[in-house]
């Protein structure tokens, strides 16, 4: 099994957290009925182990970011040590779009992670501002995959987190990501469940992130 650090960019109320919790806890946890969660602060962590083809597993662990300018300072330090990005602009938000470009550049820095560029809400037919083709061709140039995506609908959610596990695993196979030791964005995880507990007087290991 391997491990995927994945985190969710864009601006505040494009609907990542519903997205992420549709995805993580099921349709119940941002579909039809559910609350409209409150904006993130910072960030919120989830995770889901996935079916990855051809034979074998990946979990995900997901960070939530905050969309707000004033938590950009805290989400920032998350970038550097993800695998993949979902990139989630609201169809129904034209400036949440334009700002596309903006959060790429922010998170792709030096060796860009994987991305996949998601246009959510596409439930709302009737308040799109965004035509598929425009957002296909600004994912084209960025030079990721777009899928459309609706957590009140439960529409290609699913399909946006297989999407990016599967480039980040062609970017594995291709030498354009590599497993990092200790907590880095992509991490063999051992078969082996339970680690044996630290002797009295040995240090325990800690994360240096």
């Amino acid at each position: 099994q391997i491990y995927f650090r994945i985190i969710v960019l864009g601006d505040t109320a494009v609907g990542k957290s519903s997205l992420l919790r549709c995805f993580a806890e099921g349709p119940g946890g941002g579909g039809v009925g559910a609350a409209t969660p409150c904006p993130t602060v910072g960030v919120e962590f989830y995770s889901r182990t996935i079916l990855l083809p051809p034979a074998g597993k990946a979990k995900l662990q997901l960070w939530d970011t905050a969309g707000q300018e004033r938590f950009r300072s805290i989400t920032r330090s998350f970038y550097r040590s993800a695998a993949g990005v979902l990139l989630v602009f609201d169809l129904t938000n034209r400036a949440s779009f334009e700002h596309v470009p903006e959060w790429y550049r922010e998170a792709a820095g030096d060796r860009p992670p994987t991305f996949v560029l998601v246009g959510h809400k596409c439930d709302l037919a009737a308040e799109r501002v965004v035509s598929v083709e425009e957002a296909g061709h600004l994912a084209a140039t960025l030079g990721m995959a777009f899928v459309e995506t609706s957590a009140r609908s439960n529409l290609n959610v699913e399909l946006a987190f297989q999407m990016l596990a599967g480039g980040i695993q062609r970017a594995l196979g291709q030498g354009g990501l590599t497993p990092h030791q200790g907590c880095g964005g992509i991490r063999l995880i051992p078969g082996q469940s339970r680690r044996r507990p630290p002797a009295r007087g040995e240090p325990r290991e800690r994360c240096q992130c």
